[in-house]
């Protein structure tokens, strides 16, 4: 009974005390990057490989905006880092936000 019901359930209301102890914080922190990356959004969304070779999609928060030079080449990284983005990824917040296959 433990295996099939309880630890589903366990599971699932540690995760929805978590969203919803953590929401002020992800709100904050998402209008945070919009406007540091000067509207260009809050997240970054990315396709990987995962296992079986299957596709995944990522969704990050976004802790650099996409400013270009004159050439139209990306500004460096260090260059496009935002006090937001640096503290994103002081926290590791941008690291958990995975988009499981369906």
């Amino acid at each position: 009974m433990y295996r099939f019901f309880l630890k589903r359930l366990i599971g699932f209301c540690g995760a929805l005390a978590a969203i919803i102890l953590l929401s002020p914080l992800f709100i904050f922190v998402t209008l945070w990057l919009h406007f540091a990356n000067k509207g260009a959004g809050a997240f970054f969304f990315q396709t990987r490989i995962g296992k079986g070779e299957k596709p995944f999609k990522v969704m990050k928060f976004k802790s650099m905006t996409d400013e270009k030079d004159e050439n139209g080449e990306l500004l460096p990284d260090a260059d496009r880092l935002t006090k937001a983005g640096k503290f994103v990824r002081s926290t590791s917040i941008d690291e958990h936000g995975v988009i499981p296959p369906k």
